[in-house]
């Protein structure tokens, strides 16, 4: 049913095929689109994005705080005011109540 296709990259420029296993499988996950990116490029840019903390996002910015409950060195993402304890992420699982 499904036939080898060479296709171009958009990132390289470069032809690579979308072999008839690769189509079925496109078409068992409900996929409508042809890959536009060869193997190589799709696996630069997977990994591209595990290295910069996911997606498109920019990593938070975190800040250094004591843990007003054991002391211990920690960061938080956001900017303590001086008003509240902040907590490590152990200590804030303990006081948490819901």
């Amino acid at each position: 049913m499904y036939q080898d296709r060479y296709l171009t990259c958009r990132d390289c420029g470069n032809e690579f095929t979308f072999s008839a296993s690769e189509q079925e499988f496109y078409a068992e996950k409900g996929f409508t689109n042809d890959p536009g990116r060869c193997p190589s490029c799709r696996a630069a840019r997977k990994n591209e994005r595990r290295n910069t903390g996911g997606g498109f996002r920019q990593r938070r910015q975190m800040y250094p705080v004591v843990c007003a409950s054991c002391g211990k060195d920690t960061e938080v993402p956001f900017q303590p005011s001086g008003d509240r304890p902040v907590y490590c992420s152990d200590c804030f699982r303990q006081v948490q109540t819901y």
